[in-house]
């Protein structure tokens, strides 16, 4: 009497959930098949480390993120980290001053309104010092249209109102730094 037939691959999972397309990607490769008289076999090959093209983290696009909210610097830095970006932070303006001196950030995340020097007087002295304009974006949850104004008349990349759609500010990101 012949093996009973195996039973189909649907039937078996191996709790792997893969989303269409990444595998191949970044250059690896999943499968899963049935051989006669065995049980169902899945493979998964992860790609060769020089086949990903990650940037190595010098190469990375530094942002310096500037605002004194602990939980709106956690959101953005996972969100920018995720797309790549190295991210350093500074909790007021002072510092945010100070970090973009001496870390020559490629694009700066500013909030309005923060301790010790506001973001209207950092985005000034970093207009006034620099002698290539710092991209910049500004955050804040002012509704005013003539803070806007101001922010736009000193120079800034990007004005946006808390609250917002983290898509919305990665979206700015790359723009500003491609």
């Amino acid at each position: 009497m012949p093996p009973p037939a195996a039973a189909p691959c649907q039937a078996r999972r191996s709790g792997l959930i893969i989303k269409g397309g990444t595998l191949p990607l970044h250059g690896g490769r999943a499968a899963e098949y049935l051989r006669p008289h065995t049980p169902c076999r899945s493979e998964l090959a992860m790609p060769d480390e020089k086949t990903v093209d990650e940037p190595k983290p010098d190469e990375r696009k530094r942002i310096l993120l500037v605002d004194d909210d602990r939980e709106i610097v956690e959101s953005i830095r996972v969100a920018l980290e995720a797309n790549g970006y190295e991210i350093v932070v500074a909790r007021d303006g002072n510092q945010g001053l100070a970090m973009a001196e001496r870390d020559n950030p490629d694009l700066v995340i500013l909030d309005m309104m923060m301790p010790k020097r506001s973001g209207f007087l950092v985005l000034e002295r970093l207009r006034r010092t620099r002698p290539v304009p710092i991209r910049v974006i500004m955050i804040t949850a002012n509704e005013g249209s003539r803070h806007k104004a101001y922010a736009e008349m000193l120079g800034v990349d990007d004005y946006i109102r808390k609250p917002f759609a983290m898509d919305r500010l990665v979206e700015s990101v790359g723009r500003l730094l491609s």
